[in-house]
């Protein structure tokens, strides 16, 4: 299938001249921007992975904080952008710290709501590692609220996902929580 094509369907439909100077080979580079903005469909979790984990005696929280992800909302097709926080207690394994970067992105890189990719991130975690506990919380900025509808450009959206001690563990969690606040 041509998306190209579709690109200049779209754009001539909103009354524009798509053989205008500057809209020429906007629909060509419209279509590769759209398959390099959804190419986590393409990637799975072993391959991100690369047989980067491994085995470890080291039982104590790992955190990669401030990991920024880029995510088109399957609701418009607009984008929302921040950061997020994943954490796991390793048991017996620990995963290459590239590849929690590596996994959020393959999840951000689908059309996407924010609160499955928070519990897609952490499931994945969980499975590459068989940790004890798994948190993941992303902060973001929504433009599907700022550019339309309610138009409010300061909001912020927090979403959190906490599997095992995580969840179990009132302490685990607060540490993870606090480490995440400090800058």
């Amino acid at each position: 299938m041509d998306s190209s094509r579709h690109f200049a369907e779209i754009i001539s439909n909103v009354g524009e001249d798509i053989h205008r100077d500057g809209l020429v080979k906007t629909p060509d580079r419209a279509a590769k921007a759209f398959a390099f903005l959804t190419q986590g469909y393409q990637q799975d979790l072993d391959t991100v992975l690369n047989d980067a984990v491994f085995e470890s005696d080291n039982d104590e929280m790992v955190i990669v904080k401030d990991i920024e992800l880029y995510s088109l909302c399957e609701h418009h097709l607009l984008p929302f952008v921040g950061k997020a926080h994943v954490a796991y207690l390793p048991q017996g394994k620990v995963i290459g710290l590239s590849k929690i970067a590596r996994i959020t992105d393959m999840y951000a890189r689908r059309l996407q709501i924010q609160e499955n990719m928070t519990k897609q991130i952490a499931e994945a975690i969980l499975k590459a590692t068989n940790a004890t506990g798994v948190a993941v919380v992303i902060e973001a900025q929504h433009f599907c609220m700022m550019m339309r509808g309610v138009q409010k450009q300061n909001s912020w959206t927090t979403s959190s996902m906490m599997l095992g001690a995580f969840r179990d563990n009132p302490q685990t969690r607060e540490e993870f929580l606090t480490l995440i606040s400090k800058r």
